[in-house]
């Protein structure tokens, strides 16, 4: 079972960042190949489609590196590993929440050629719901070199000023830019850690750490699965309803509430033992 120690939970809160290991073990990581060939052949497992869907065999550019969000509703194998209660618990832990939610996974293919992605904040674009805080876990199903396009984390940048919004995401051609300038304003050298993990590694990091990738220049494909999870006790923010939630994510609010379902956001794991229900039902059907 994945668990933090104390020490790895005190280091996170220090650097915005954790590397892991063992978050995923051989047989998660070959259901997981075999259902992502299928994800994005445009194979939806459930009938359902996930909630975006940037790229799809045969239609899409190839030196883009395939992304689909929310995943988990299209297919449940990929829900039975992404919603571990094991993996909420790491995360709140990191967090000091109560409890852990899913906002939305990323289900990500970086083949060798494919160009990079930009750095951001996740935060920065999240002020639709209180608290517009996230924490991810990314879990790697190859192993991962810096020149394979590793994912690169800047240690202790979660205590920089925020940062809105800025910069391409998909393919850009200064990857590092919109990150260099908020470090130059902050006054500091950035310290970039490349999360070059062996398979079934990972990262855990701080919605306002610094993030991106660059190009796939390796020799092997990088495929990972990120948990994106926010506090079990979050809500709607009522003066951006219709607004920040734009058109995909906001559809889930119920009129004239500002409670989050646990249908589209379901709680995975929290310190009084509460568990989204039939989540676990939905998980075993894989």
């Amino acid at each position: 079972m994945f668990e933090l120690s104390l020490d790895q939970i005190e280091r996170f809160r220090e650097d915005g960042l954790l590397i892991v290991e063992n978050v995923l073990n051989d047989e998660d990581i070959e259901a997981l190949r075999a259902r992502y060939e299928k994800l994005f052949r445009g194979e939806f497992e459930t009938g359902i489609l996930p909630d975006e869907v940037n790229w799809q065999e045969g239609t899409s550019d190839p030196t883009l590196t395939r992304q689909i969000c929310n995943g988990w509703k299209a297919d449940r194998t990929l829900a039975r590993i992404l919603c571990r209660p094991e993996h909420g618990r790491a995360i709140a832990e990191c967090m000091d929440w109560p409890g852990t939610r899913v906002m939305i996974d990323n289900v990500l293919w970086k083949p060798v050629g494919t160009r990079s992605l930009g750095f951001h904040q996740d935060n920065a674009y999240l002020d639709w719901f209180k608290p517009g805080h996230l924490c991810s876990l990314w879990m790697s199903m190859d192993d991962v070199s810096a020149e394979g396009g590793a994912m690169e984390l800047v240690r202790g940048s979660h205590k920089w000023h925020h940062s809105e919004p800025d910069g391409v995401f998909h393919g850009p051609d200064d990857y590092r830019a919109p990150m260099q300038k908020a470090a130059k304003r902050e006054g500091i050298d950035p310290d970039i850690v490349h999360v070059a993990v062996p398979k079934g590694g990972g990262s855990i990091h701080h919605g306002w750490t610094w993030h991106g990738s660059g190009p796939n220049t390796g020799a092997n494909p990088r495929r990972s699965l990120v948990l994106h999870a926010m506090s079990s006790e979050v809500e709607y923010v009522p003066e951006k309803f219709g607004h920040a939630t734009g058109p995909i994510y906001g559809r889930y609010r119920q009129l004239g509430s500002t409670v989050m379902d646990e249908n589209h956001f379901p709680i995975i794991w929290t310190r009084d033992g509460h568990r989204t229900a039939s989540l676990d039902a939905y998980c075993a059907a894989a």
